[in-house]
């Protein structure tokens, strides 16, 4: 997925694309070159319900563990098995092969502060 007008970003630098009921997360390519090589990725359970600012997963790399936030509440219906045996993808690719977890949400329950790819630009040049 090149990173598209829909695609939007949290402040603990993950990304989240929804399309309907389905929420696909990730960490976003600055949060991937601020860690360094993945090494480990720690993935949440099939069919646990996870609350929006919960920690659902943690990043090892070569530099420190980072802990993975949800974006938004949901049942976890999906988890990127490839990363078990590739964690490197979150590196080599955030927002195609490396994406992280795909949750069943309410769309009518979707977090207002969200940013869009311009403003998660401004965010990160002024962090």
């Amino acid at each position: 997925m090149a990173i598209e007008e829909d695609v939007k970003f949290t402040n603990e630098h993950e990304w989240i694309e929804i399309d309907g009921k389905t929420a696909t997360i990730g960490i976003s390519n600055f949060a991937q070159e601020s860690l360094g090589d993945i090494v480990y990725v720690e993935l949440p359970e099939v069919g646990s319900i996870i609350s929006e600012g919960e920690i659902m997963g943690t990043l090892e790399s070569v530099k420190s563990v980072s802990d993975i936030y949800c974006p938004i509440q949901g049942e976890v219906i999906e988890v990127n098995k490839e990363l078990e045996e590739h964690p490197g993808l979150v590196n080599t690719s955030p927002y195609e092969d490396g994406w992280i977890v795909k949750i069943k949400i309410d769309p009518s329950d979707i977090p207002t502060g969200l940013m869009d790819l311009e403003s998660y630009k401004d965010f990160i040049q002024e962090d």
